[in-house]
């Protein structure tokens, strides 16, 4: 029986990967924070350890011996400036500290859910031979999902095995805090607009396999990116808007308006200190398109892009009304 190590278990693609590990007969330890509700992977079958990516030495207690793969999802999304010292200490420092306790334990490989934001924004198709332009720390999540792939190669050449995935934006069950966030506003005629933006949507069920399969099959230094059904945000919005039987959108929001609407929340914020709704690094993404290519990831790791948005949404808002967490009219 494989053992596994995860990291980001309570999280929305955690609890995909862990599910998935447990009913492939993987043994899971699962780490999570001492504010973290683990619940869910306790009912799986997972075994909980507390731990934290800020202290090496309690990683070092947490990560059992002779463990096969540590799977690296933990990571903070956090697009506003107000979180921005915490993300670096998440995304940057949790990574370094967790690559180099993995090579210290001498841990099979390490699998690393990064982003396709890692690589900035780019006017074409973004491949994984693509330049990595996330550089501009305004950008801060970009900004730090590069240089967390920047740590984990420093330990790589001192002798880590270490694979890279790059998910687009993920779709399924088990999200409250992610895409799900659009469910939430539709059904209660919040939605302010819709932006001109478009992205390329992967379901989580698939990013989970290819988790799986790149322990497997991954080349060591190598990223995978993980993309799936291209999509604008208004048919993306207007197919939650059609799920929820709420009015469709008919048109999209202006890119200046929504910028300039994220600036003077921006502003407000500084005096209130809640974080705005639109904030700049949101409508950066919001008004971009951000498409990818996984033609990689299907010829090495078998990953299927397949599945079709609709798919993906009706999975999330099916456990969404599961869960009590979304009410339809």
């Amino acid at each position: 029986m494989k053992h596994a190590f995860v990291t980001g278990g309570t999280g929305f693609l955690g609890a995909n990967l862990v599910e998935q590990l447990i009913a492939s007969e993987w043994q899971v330890t699962a780490m999570h924070r001492s504010s973290s509700n683990p619940h869910r992977l306790r009912s799986m079958g997972a075994e909980l350890v507390e731990a934290s990516l800020s202290d090496v030495d309690s990683l070092a207690a947490a990560v059992p011996d002779k463990v096969d793969v540590v799977f690296h999802m933990a990571a903070n999304t956090n697009m506003w400036r107000g979180g921005n010292a915490q993300q670096w200490k998440d995304n940057v420092e949790g990574s370094a500290n967790i690559a180099k306790v993995a090579r210290e334990k001498s841990v099979g490989r390490m699998v690393v859910t990064s982003s396709i934001s890692a690589y900035g924004y780019h006017q074409g198709v973004i491949a994984e031979d693509s330049p990595k332009l996330a550089d501009d720390p305004r950008h801060h999540y970009l900004y730090t999902k590069k240089r967390a792939e920047i740590v984990v190669r420093a330990e790589i050449e001192r002798g880590l095995d270490a694979v890279f995935l790059n998910p687009c934006g993920i779709v399924g069950k088990y999200d409250t805090g992610s895409w799900a966030q659009a469910f939430f506003l539709i059904s209660r005629g919040q939605l302010p607009g819709v932006p001109l933006g478009s992205g390329s949507f992967c379901y989580a069920g698939s990013v989970a396999r290819a988790h799986i399969s790149a322990s497997e099959h991954g080349r060591c230094g190598e990223n995978y990116i993980l993309a799936g059904a291209d999509a604008s945000f208004l048919e993306f919005f207007s197919t939650i808007a059609e799920l929820l039987d709420q009015p469709v959108p008919k048109r999209t929001t202006p890119a200046f308006v929504i910028r300039v609407i994220s600036e003077i929340s921006d502003f407000v914020s500084r005096f209130n200190g809640r974080e705005p709704v639109v904030t700049p690094e949101k409508a950066a993404l919001a008004t971009r398109r951000v498409i990818a290519s996984c033609a990689k990831a299907e010829r090495e790791l078998g990953y299927d892009s397949t599945v079709e948005l609709d798919a993906m949404l009706c999975e999330c808002r099916d456990w969404l009304l599961q869960e009590k967490l979304l009410e339809v009219s």
